[in-house]
């Protein structure tokens, strides 16, 4: 087992963790101009109280940026300085998470009863959940990965599909035999009292994604590269939020992707044996997913960039919750998580042959340090090999993607939709009567087939995986029942003798999850 397996942050006081990064806080400011470091609180302190517009203080806040905006005014650098630094505190004491290791070894124990208890919060109504693991389905090279996890940090990089991913890709690590893995989750995940308990005390840390001051931000990228650093395996997921439209992320965030260059060139100056950071992408295939409906709904209305965050959907309802998981659960592969190959922070494939992964090392340390083998930083050049390392990321979570019945059938209901109105315009397409959402169940399943028979082709090509089966007709019937396992509106059902398109905005949403397979299947 891995030394970050045991004691994760159990045996580091809360000072120590909060005065280091305060300590990197202000070695940032004193390396700042006046310009530059007045700058960089002013913007802290306009984001602040624009966000307390909406939001409702803390105890303190308001004080802290009356006396940040006051040293600003009337201050001197040293009065700056030291009230910017208050406010990393606040913000370092909010974001610093709460492992324990006894907290986790008893969430494992007591797995999958546990896991229902984080999703559900009615521990006395536990649905019957045994066999979790024909439910949520591993894949990849596990094994490699543990290995690779004794000698190396590893960063795990998701796809973003829901708010229950964390818990379940919670599980995964464990059924994988992986360490556990700090990770950050949104404010609003900790409202519920029994979800945030859990989440906190498994190796969640909290992030605001209401705090738009760069200062916040600045204090999250040191916060993880302190996990690093400190042989803390890492999960970002670099989509940011959830995807809104269904699709898998075909761009990515850099800012935390970023910690992993920083934190590796520490760890060489440092001198450290073990100073390797391995990326692990991770993809995420759900058959069902609870946030469907409100996701496409934000999309459509493009109000994502406005929202940033929902708070109010179907995730915070614990009522929804339960009967999603305990729906979801009754079906087998419901869930599949596929560990990628993993690649360094630099974005080139890692070797599993330890003597080859060696030489990369060697090589890997000549692109950042002189001919001493001295660290030359340089910011430039870094923010080149985070985006080869966003490139490869993109480029993977295709690969490791399994197409499931859900996405298939709503991928070719949305097509006869298309040929039917003659648009491709989803805006268009959204609004159409129900009339010609209306198929002939053998003219649906004709094109069924063909779509079939090009995700299978592509599967065996390696270009993504299947989960299907074996026959159109198979197809359907399962996804059918999928989808009137758990929405009230259904993306497909079956009347009589035809194939309805019955809510398009939700067979929109699964099948914009086989985006990445669009030009093998048009």
């Amino acid at each position: 087992m891995s030394t970050t397996s045991s004691g994760l942050f159990e045996s580091i006081p809360r000072e120590l963790v909060i005065r280091d990064l305060l300590d990197r806080s202000r070695r940032r400011f004193d390396q700042m101009p006046d310009d530059k470091l007045a700058a960089l609180l002013e913007d802290a302190v306009y984001n602040e109280r624009k966000r307390l517009e909406r939001d409702k203080p803390e105890e303190g806040e308001m004080a802290r940026l009356d006396a940040l905006t006051n040293a600003l005014v009337h201050g001197e650098r040293a009065d700056w300085t030291q009230h910017g630094l208050a406010l990393v505190r606040a913000w370092a004491d909010e974001i610093h998470g709460r492992f324990s290791h006894r907290a986790y070894r008893a969430a494992t124990r007591a797995l999958p009863r546990a896991l229902t208890g984080i999703l559900t919060a009615r521990p006395g109504r536990l649905p019957n959940w045994g066999g979790l693991e024909s439910r949520i389905k591993v894949r990849g090279n596990v094994e490699q990965i543990a290995a690779l996890a004794e000698e190396a940090t590893l960063v795990l990089a998701p796809t973003h599909v829901s708010n229950m991913d964390s818990p379940v890709i919670g599980y995964a690590l464990y059924q994988a035999g992986l360490p556990p893995f700090v990770y950050g989750a949104g404010l609003n995940l900790f409202t519920n009292p029994v979800m945030g308990w859990w989440m906190s005390r498994l190796g969640a840390y909290t992030v605001d994604r209401r705090k738009r001051a760069v200062l916040y931000k600045d204090v999250l990228k040191d916060y993880s590269i302190r996990c690093l650093t400190t042989r803390h395996h890492s999960l970002f997921f670099p989509g940011g939020t959830r995807a809104r439209s269904g699709a898998i992320e075909t761009h990515v965030k850099k800012g935390l992707l970023g910690t992993g260059i920083v934190a590796w060139q520490e760890m060489l100056e440092a001198k450290r044996p073990d100073p390797e950071v391995y990326v692990v992408p991770l993809t995420l295939s759900f058959q069902l997913v609870l946030e469907g409906n409100t996701l496409i709904e934000d999309h459509l209305a493009e109000a994502g960039k406005q929202r940033y965050i929902i708070t109010d959907d179907e995730f915070a309802q614990p009522r929804k919750l339960y009967q999603f998981a305990s729906r979801m659960m009754e079906l087998d592969a419901s869930i599949v998580c596929h560990f990628g190959d993993p690649v360094d922070c630099i974005g080139n494939p890692v070797s599993y042959d330890p003597g080859e992964r060696m030489e990369q090392a060697a090589r890997r340390r000549r692109y950042v340090t002189d001919g001493e083998g001295n660290v030359e930083r340089d910011a430039q050049r870094d923010m080149m090999y985070t985006n080869r390392l966003a490139d490869a990321l993109v480029d993977a979570y295709p690969r490791y993607a399994h197409a499931m019945v859900t996405h298939v059938a709503a991928w070719t209901g949305w097509k006869c939709l298309e040929e039917a109105v003659g648009s491709t315009d989803p805006f268009r397409l959204i609004r159409v009567p129900i009339g010609k959402r209306t198929f002939p169940r053998h003219t649906y399943l004709e094109k069924l087939r063909q779509v079939v028979e090009r995700v299978q082709k592509g599967a065996a090509e390696g270009r993504w995986n299947a989960e299907l089966p074996d026959t159109p007709e198979g197809v359907l019937s399962a996804a059918l029942d999928r989808f009137s396992r758990y929405h009230r509106s259904h993306a497909l059902e079956a009347r009589g003798s035809s194939i309805v398109v019955q809510d398009p905005r939700l067979c929109l949403y699964y099948r914009n999850r086989l985006d990445y397979a669009s030009e093998a299947l048009s």
